[in-house]
């Protein structure tokens, strides 16, 4: 009777094994299918400009058949930038206070409203930059430091992103801290480190390749944010010099325009390379942040 169980069970890890072989190699076809989708789409305008020109021009004009996606790129790219450095001081530090300070009652009540903020739609957050953040940099901030700004600004939509990525990487940080060993803090706090030392030179060490991987997740959701952004950037093609600057990040450009002038010659197909841009740009981080995440796990290894 022991051997045909045996058999069973040999058999059973043989399927569960080739089960998960398969759903991986799906979930890579997907992300190849997708690329293959995107370029396909984008064949018309690739044909009649090179990717160079598209990368680096600034001149935007489907009337004249001028797609210059720089700007686009560049206030994507900048915004994306703003809200991590809003994002991550704030999230890390409050991940910390939870994990090494805060009491349970603190917990039991943060974390349900971290929930809530995870979970509102996008929407509201663009409507809530609309009426508070964009009067506020137009009225109370802008005016000490330019002349004039619309507070539909670069600044507004970085504001925007870093508040709905928070949640987010509070959750991540959370997690991450939570699974740094108790003896290494034990060992820190026995040899006279204070909190704030053992938090900073032993959890945060410690956990230094998760909170890389957890901004990597984040800066990939915040540069593909669409409704928030559209609503509070401007929407103006031009390559912003100042946080209170108009900007259009791409997925302002693909939301805002898809399906109304489509039957503009090649603006379909911009569009689509717009995206397989998007697609590529955060497709190459996060290859790249991987080569860095391995090197800081050397690196930071205890």
């Amino acid at each position: 009777m022991a051997i045909p169980l045996l058999k069973q069970r040999i058999l059973k890890d043989r399927i569960t094994g080739n089960v998960m072989l398969i759903m991986t190699v799906i979930s890579l076809l997907f992300l190849l299918l997708m690329g293959v989708g995107l370029y396909y789409k984008s064949r018309a305008i690739l044909q009649d400009n090179t990717v160079w020109d598209l990368l680096t021009s600034s001149a935007w004009s489907p009337l004249t058949g001028e797609f210059g996606f720089l700007s686009f790129i560049l206030s994507s790219v900048y915004v994306t930038v703003i809200s991590v450095i809003i994002a991550l001081p704030v999230a890390l530090l409050t991940a910390l206070f939870l994990t090494e300070n805060a009491r349970p009652w603190v917990r039991k009540t943060v974390f349900p409203v971290l929930d809530i903020l995870a979970g509102i739609p996008s929407v509201v957050y663009g409507l809530w930059g609309t009426l508070i953040i964009v009067p506020w940099i137009a009225d109370t901030l802008g005016p000490h430091f330019v002349d004039y700004t619309s507070g539909y600004t670069l600044l507004a939509g970085g504001i925007i992103l870093g508040v709905m990525i928070i949640p987010l990487l509070v959750s991540l940080f959370i997690e991450i801290f939570s699974t740094v060993p108790n003896d290494f803090k034990e060992a820190s706090a026995s040899l006279g480190a204070t909190k704030w030392q053992t938090s900073r030179l032993i959890v945060v060490r410690k956990a230094m390749p998760g909170i890389i991987a957890a901004v990597v997740l984040a800066v990939s959701k915040a540069f593909g944010e669409t409704l928030a952004v559209l609503m509070v950037c401007g929407n103006r093609v031009q390559i912003p010099h100042s946080v209170f600057d108009s900007a259009y990040p791409l997925p302002a450009l693909i939301a805002n325009n898809y399906g109304e002038m489509l039957s503009l010659p090649l603006y379909e197909s911009a569009l689509m390379f717009a995206a397989l841009v998007m697609f590529v740009i955060i497709l190459v981080f996060n290859a790249i942040s991987r080569i860095v995440l391995q090197n800081v796990e050397k690196q930071f290894k205890l």
